[in-house]
């Protein structure tokens, strides 16, 4: 049985106390300090890691595939390159579960359907490499929802467990939140990184659209599926970051914005902050609008911060028809031999296919074009008025029972537009249940958004750590 902690949820202060012996405890910042330093290994790390999945993995189901001999060779190679001086990467030793959409040469990759139970690819996703060459450790693969659309896999809330974790990267943020592993990776095409973060009280963040490259990933939409993570605090989301976006002079445009948004990034710079109420707002709980507006009152009263209720154009009222009219019709074309062959697809994916099927060649064209115009409009947007917009990850807490039917929130929104997007874990609801504040930026701002949300942990605005569930 898993149980509520009191602690957790708290909008702002130091982390909680824990036993620096649990090495699993540790922030991924934090296990990679001490493993350079010698004072932690790789393998101890890894062996707290498999012990917190053994122990509690039955109870929440947060992964569908744990290599640990695999994982424990991985580890023990490094400990042996450490040994002999040979530290290399970003993330030695840490341990990061994968949303089971990514290719694993070493795991098979089903994407949450019965059909593809079993397959090995026979290659790694590209950030799967990547992770590997910055010397993490991946122990095991993550439960997503079937073809990471919206059919519920089997994870449980780790806050409790008789409440629905999110959307279809609920594996990896229960994962983290369970502390698992300190990171994980998933994807967003609407809220499916954003969401479980919020309910799962964790990190989330969803960078700008083309910054983390999607090859051997599941597709299901060409212009929204984006690469996502979550971890326990913003230093280990940023040095996630670090790793896994593109660079180089085969990517001009976002290597010049990101250089350009780096040094405007100062100590001392006043931050516009624009609380964005907009579409869906209606749908949220009353004390969630609540919380938000008292929130947003709080940061005002922070120094070099200036908050200003802001509408969004007219247009982003229709970006959630923009956005069905997308998504359902590249469904229809990517499944089209899973329906066709009436194969093991649940109802919601069927429904989803016949309604892409009725949108017409024309309508998804017109849906593409408005896509572009959104995108364009926010852009102008956030060179006119704001830094960051500040809104609600979710409309509340998690709902109770895991095939709930959600709020409608705004999350879509900034996937459609392609912009840079993280929850934080600020609220908590009248069950006690965790849920987050959500910021976004301009497009490829995605350093000056996490410079943002770690001054907001250094005025104790935001906690330093994400609360932990008190798990038996």
């Amino acid at each position: 049985m898993i149980r509520e902690s009191r602690e957790h949820g708290v909008a702002c202060g130091t982390p909680d106390a824990v036993t620096v012996e649990a090495p699993h405890l540790l922030s991924a910042v934090e296990a990679i300090r001490r493993i350079r330093h010698r004072t932690l290994t790789a393998s101890a790390l890894l062996e707290a890691c498999l012990a917190q999945i053994e122990g509690f993995d039955p109870a929440l189901r947060a992964w569908t595939t744990v290599s640990a001999a695999n994982a424990r060779v991985a580890a023990a190679r490094l400990d042996k390159a450490f040994a002999t001086g040979q530290i290399n990467g970003l993330l030695p030793g840490i341990p990061i579960g994968v949303k089971d959409i990514f290719n694993t040469a070493d795991m098979p990759t089903a994407m949450g359907s019965p059909i593809w139970r079993g397959f090995l690819p026979g290659n790694d996703a590209r950030v799967v490499t990547e992770l590997r060459l910055a010397g993490a450790v991946v122990p095991g693969k993550t439960v997503t929802a079937e073809f990471a659309v919206h059919t519920p896999g089997e994870t449980r809330n780790p806050h409790n467990p008789e409440h629905m974790p999110g959307t279809s990267s609920s594996g990896s943020a229960a994962a983290v939140a369970a502390r698992m592993v300190p990171l994980a990776i998933g994807t967003q095409t609407a809220g499916s990184v954003i969401r479980p973060a919020s309910y799962c009280g964790v990190f989330g963040f969803k960078p700008s659209f083309g910054l983390v490259p999607r090859t051997g990933s599941l597709k299901t939409t060409d212009s929204l599926d984006t690469v996502g993570w979550f971890g326990r605090t913003v230093g280990d989301v940023e040095l996630l970051f670090d790793v896994l976006r593109v660079r180089g002079c085969d990517y001009p445009v976002s290597d010049a914005r990101l250089a350009e948004q780096a040094k405007r990034v100062r100590l001392g710079d006043r931050w516009r902050v624009a609380l964005v109420k907009g579409p869906k707002w209606a749908d949220a709980e009353p004390y969630a609008r609540a919380a938000l507006e008292r929130y947003a009152g709080m940061l005002s009263e922070i120094p070099g911060v200036a908050v200003e209720e802001a509408e969004l154009p007219p247009g982003f009222y229709e970006a959630h028809e923009v956005h069905a009219a997308i998504y359902d019709k590249a469904l229809s074309y990517y499944f089209k031999h899973e329906f066709q062959d009436n194969t093991l697809i649940s109802p919601i994916m069927k429904d989803l296919i016949v309604h892409g099927q009725q949108t017409t060649q024309e309508q998804y064209i017109r849906a593409l074009a408005r896509q572009t115009e959104l995108a364009r409009a926010l852009d102008r947007w956030f060179a006119d008025r704001s830094d960051i917009l500040l809104t609600l990850s979710t409309g509340g807490e998690a709902l109770r029972g895991l095939d709930a039917v959600d709020r409608p929130d705004s999350c879509l929104i900034w996937t459609l537009c392609g912009v840079p997007a993280l929850s934080l874990p600020v609220f908590k609801g009248p069950n006690g249940l965790p849920f987050g504040v959500q910021l976004a930026a301009r497009r490829y701002d995605d350093q000056r958004l996490l410079r943002f949300a770690a001054f907001l942990c250094g005025h104790e605005a935001a906690p330093v750590e994400a609360p932990r569930p008190v798990l038996s």
